[in-house]
């Protein structure tokens, strides 16, 4: 159920240029996922009855990819950030609840984050406006939160304005604020452009309820919660801190990284207890790996499920659909793509299994490939339980392989087998004694 009493806004119309990008920037991926949906699914746990994206440019890709998540409002021109606030007039004038203010390009904000300023904004004095603040290593340029003996917020102070009192404060502004919706936009129509940019500032605001005699508040978050990306050196320094906060979630549940910092995860890796990986391994969206499993190094996966006690890799490759059952073994250079390989079965070296069903036991040889794909369409493999597949096999789809039938090293297979059976395809095999002695003398003697 939506949450009636919150609405939230978030700010999207930067032209993001130091991205270079013909990609908003907002849609830029974070551990495999747009920044932007990073900050909406952690809103869901919040469960706001409105959300409402203000964006400039790219507003078509912004649109297509939230879909009916939220609405879209254009800011056109673009007057600043307190500006960007007021265009949402439309859809929130009529609303008193809580209204957080968010940047889509400050995706790692956590649920206990925002819900801790929410209970500010209803804790002692009722504050009207509640600003997120952080204490960085380097406050470098930040503007500074001035506060009271009490904690209340007094002002908010430019870093180039600030005295040199007020520089030694280590309390920064991150930009992000609740304020109380059934006031907001009294205090944005006192703002002004009365400054060098000419543009309206949301930070105002602070000042503007003061001076109404409204309470303001600060609440708290860690610098890398309000990290903000601009540019793509940003992303990837937030993609290193999001990294090491998965990974160190996973060692704490159980999971064994014996090279953590060579392991790459994805904003949904699933991964049960008692697994091992081993360096070099990534993960793309869509993997869910169960308890008891061993992924060697150098392996690739997405969109695919290692089920219990498996073993997978070096050197192999998952791609979505990829099914692989308790107990199964994939081994070195073997690709799987939409394919279940069902319990205990092997793939050991050297194979590409797509489009395919591998039964029970069986055991797939070197060199093996499914042939799934004519051109024009994809088709299907059936291999049996307990069949053996020899090494260097095309198994040309459509085609079944009975249940512990065996298919000789080589052969090429196009019709279906039959349980238990024995297919050769290859050539009968011919000797012809002495001839590659003859055959050298011959191009010896020719070549002088």
């Amino acid at each position: 159920m939506s949450n009636s009493d919150l609405a939230v806004v978030i700010l999207a119309a930067g032209k993001g240029t130091r991205m270079k990008s013909k990609l908003h920037k907002v849609l830029h991926p974070l551990g495999g996922r747009p920044m932007l949906h990073h900050l909406m699914d952690t809103l869901e746990n919040l469960s706001p009855s409105r959300k409402v994206i203000v964006v400039g440019a790219g507003k078509e890709q912004v649109e297509k990819s939230v879909g009916d998540q939220a609405e879209i409002v254009v800011q056109e021109p673009q007057f600043g950030t307190g500006h960007a606030v007021q265009v949402t007039r439309d859809q929130l004038s009529d609303f008193s609840g809580d209204v957080l203010i968010l940047y889509g390009d400050v995706p790692m904000l956590s649920v206990a984050t925002l819900q801790n300023m929410l209970d500010v904004r209803h804790g002692t004095g009722n504050p009207a406006v509640v600003v997120l603040g952080f204490e960085p290593t380097d406050t470098k340029a930040y503007g500074r939160l001035v506060v009271d003996d009490q904690g209340d917020l007094l002002a908010i102070v430019e870093h180039k304005d600030a005295t040199a009192d007020q520089r030694k404060i280590g309390l920064c502004n991150s930009g992000i604020m609740a304020l109380d919706g059934a006031v907001m936009f009294d205090l944005l129509d006192g703002l002004d452009d009365n400054n060098a940019a000419g543009e309206f500032y949301l930070t105002d605001v602070v000042a503007i309820a003061r001076a109404k005699g409204f309470g303001c508040a600060v609440s708290v978050a860690s610098e890398s919660e309000v990290m903000g990306i601009n540019s793509r050196s940003e992303l990837a320094e937030a993609e290193a801190v999001f990294q090491g906060a998965q990974r160190q979630k996973f060692m704490d549940e159980g999971v064994t990284l014996l090279d953590p910092s060579s392991v790459y995860f994805s904003h949904d890796t699933v991964i049960g207890t008692d697994v091992t990986i081993e360096p070099n391994v990534f993960f793309g969206p869509g993997v869910t790996v169960e308890q008891d499993v061993t992924i060697k190094g150098f392996c690739h996966f997405e969109g695919a499920t290692i089920r219990k006690g498996a073993t997978v890799g070096p050197y192999a490759r998952l791609r979505p659909l990829a099914d692989v059952g308790a107990g199964a073994k994939i081994g070195n250079f073997v690709e799987i793509k939409k394919s279940t390989i069902e319990q205990g079965a092997k793939v050991s070296h050297l194979s590409y299994i797509g489009d395919a069903i591998v039964g029970t036991g069986a055991n797939i040889g070197a060199g093996t490939i499914t042939c799934n794909y004519d051109g024009f369409n994809k088709a299907l493999t059936e291999i049996g339980p307990g069949a053996f597949i020899g090494s260097n096999t095309a198994l040309v789809a459509p085609v079944k392989i009975g249940a512990g039938a065996i298919v000789g090293a080589g052969s090429v297979v196009t019709r279906e087998v039959s349980t238990d059976a024995l297919v050769v395809t290859r050539a009968k095999q011919k000797e012809m004694a002495g001839w590659a002695a003859a055959f050298r003398q011959k191009q010896i003697k020719n070549k002088g």
